[in-house]
């Protein structure tokens, strides 16, 4: 995981995104959760490795089942917004729930827009 930290910011070796990818992949193989969730990130911007909403979806759920708070916000968007999974506000609005009782202040802000919109969620502006 690490390495691949080092190959995504150029620190004591040359910038390469491809191995970056590589390094989270095989990290998360490994079971670091958080580099599925790099790995996700990788996948959605194209940085390393094609574009593929679809598997930084699965990705972003890798690291949530595996206890990454912030993947379960992401994954939220991709839910959403029908990114890389089936457009479902509802399994949005809960992962969203789950990000932010995992500590994501920004879950919170977008929880708190499901409620306000009724997006997931029964409209409640309580």
């Amino acid at each position: 995981f690490n390495l691949g930290l080092c190959y995504k910011n150029g620190k004591g070796v040359a910038k390469d995104l491809k191995l970056t990818a590589e390094c989270y992949q095989r990290a998360g193989e490994g079971g670091h959760q958080k580099a599925w969730f790099n790995l996700a990130v990788c996948y959605q911007n194209d940085e390393g490795v094609a574009n593929d909403l679809k598997r930084a979806a699965e990705c972003y759920q890798r690291a949530a089942e595996g206890g990454v708070p912030q993947a379960w916000c992401n994954l939220g968007l991709c839910y959403e917004n029908g990114e890389g999974v089936a457009k479902d506000l509802k399994r949005g609005a809960e992962c969203y729930q789950r990000a932010a009782e995992g500590g994501v202040p920004h879950a919170w802000c977008n929880l708190g827009l499901c409620y306000e919109n009724g997006e997931g969620v029964a409209k409640d502006l309580t």
